[in-house]
């Protein structure tokens, strides 16, 4: 869904992991869419931008973003934290296909910058103009330091993905669903750099990586145990969580339960259901609240992961971090490679 985003975002993060054995629980808790028909205006301000580095290329403001997908909220959002970060924002982007063509401007309440951004559907005719835009642009401002950033609709994930490859477009890739095993088959036959990942958030996926590194260490600790998961997102929300299915993924290898992605996870969508599982009614427009439960087959240990995300900007701010450090790899000289976001932490490039 593309909806105008137009207040600042607020964030509160809730990771709980509680253990209840025998009636004794200990926690941890933490309050934590393309077209363009190209103005010379446009690309002049681009290039002005550009020339105005005195630092090269580890100037972030150099790096010309296109973020894909406003004016829906989380690439909105998106947006806003590149501005936050020192990056500039690329004049074209595209929107859905059904969302009518414009200028909107994308503004940063923090940092008072503000940058104007053609939309232009992302249809078939759009596409043959953004390539010729997309020329333009890289000859303003330099062909490395042009990148894009993907929040449109599950339904665009594969063409999206081919498509920035086949232009070598370096992407982040925060839009989940699609086919991610094919996704992923199609980049690296295409030698594309690229960034991709169910989740954005530095702690969500320190704790993914926890996890990870858990099971594969001690697979089957939790043999016998029954797995329970329940994720409530804002009802435009079109598919299941990401971060959900690759938690679930560690956490299988963890139980040897048979949980079934597809059948298994309790999707709430709804208001109603997102109050009554403890959402704050002001998130109902943008939140993520996950609780994984195992639990013992006679019922008297239960173990307990909990994340809960009010808003958008711990997401926003770290596609940011992942699209900085994705320009270092394109600027370093190596061959395409696609990323995940834990390596982006493992290089300490989560600000």
């Amino acid at each position: 869904s593309y909806l105008p985003c137009s207040q600042p975002h607020q964030i509160i993060m809730k990771s709980t992991i509680g253990v209840l054995v025998a009636g004794a629980i200990a926690s941890l808790t933490e309050t934590n869419a393309f077209a363009f028909q190209s103005t010379q205006q446009s690309l002049n301000r681009a290039k002005a931008t550009s020339m105005q580095m005195s630092s090269g290329d580890d100037d972030s403001s150099s790096i010309h973003i296109m973020v894909n997908g406003m004016p829906g909220p989380m690439a909105t959002a998106a947006a806003e934290a590149c501005l936050r970060k020192g990056l500039s924002l690329s004049p074209i982007a595209m929107t859905g296909p059904d969302v009518e063509p414009g200028t909107i401007t994308v503004s940063d309440d923090v940092t008072g910058k503000s940058a104007e951004v053609r939309l232009i559907p992302a249809t078939d005719e759009g596409r043959e103009d953004i390539v010729l835009s997309l020329a333009g642009l890289r000859e303003s401002v330099g062909a490395k330091n042009v990148l894009a950033i993907d929040y449109t609709h599950p339904s665009a994930v594969n063409a999206n993905g081919v498509f920035y490859a086949e232009n070598k477009l370096p992407f982040v890739m925060g839009t989940t669903g699609g086919d991610r095993d094919q996704l992923m088959s199609d980049m690296e036959s295409r030698d594309a750099f690229a960034v991709i990942a169910p989740n954005m958030g530095k702690q969500i996926v320190a704790m993914q990586a926890g996890l990870e590194e858990l099971a594969e260490k001690f697979p089957s600790a939790f043999a016998g145990y029954k797995l329970e998961v329940t994720e409530s997102h804002q009802k435009t929300k079109a598919d299941t969580s990401g971060t959900a299915k690759a938690v679930i993924g560690s956490l299988k290898k963890l139980s040897d339960d048979d949980f079934d992605l597809e059948e298994d996870i309790k999707m709430l969508r709804d208001d109603e259901s997102s109050l009554a599982f403890g959402v704050p009614k002001e998130a109902m427009n943008g939140h993520a609240f996950h609780t994984y439960t195992l639990t013992s087959a006679d019922g008297s240990v239960q173990f307990q992961l909990q994340h809960n995300v009010s808003g958008r900007t711990v997401y926003a701010e770290g596609t940011a971090d992942a699209v900085k450090f994705l320009a270092s790899k394109v600027k370093s000289g190596m061959d395409g490679k696609v990323f995940s976001m834990i390596d982006v932490l493992s290089e300490g490039a989560l600000e």
